[in-house]
């Protein structure tokens, strides 16, 4: 498993839109298990209505952690999305 830790900057946090960008890189790695810990809870980042309640806002830090056979690929594909968008 592979994790990293990523502060927010996007002014309206994960909501809707950046939910729904998140989510759509998420899925393209059918082979590994994404997920995001915030405010105690830990959701699969596959799936829009989880990430979104999770209320994650500008400023707060997120987990994601990143588990499967292509690990290496899709860490390092997701953490360029969160500085790129999030």
């Amino acid at each position: 498993m592979k994790e990293f830790m990523y502060t927010i900057s996007e002014p309206v946090g994960i909501h809707a839109r950046p939910a729904g960008m998140l989510v759509k890189k998420a899925s393209e790695f059918s082979q590994d298990s994404v997920s995001i810990t915030a405010h105690g809870r830990t959701v699969d980042a596959k799936r829009l209505f989880a990430v979104m309640s999770l209320g994650v806002q500008k400023g707060e830090t997120v987990l994601v952690q990143v588990e499967g056979p292509t690990e290496e690929e899709t860490y390092q594909e997701m953490k360029k999305f969160f500085q790129s968008v999030l």
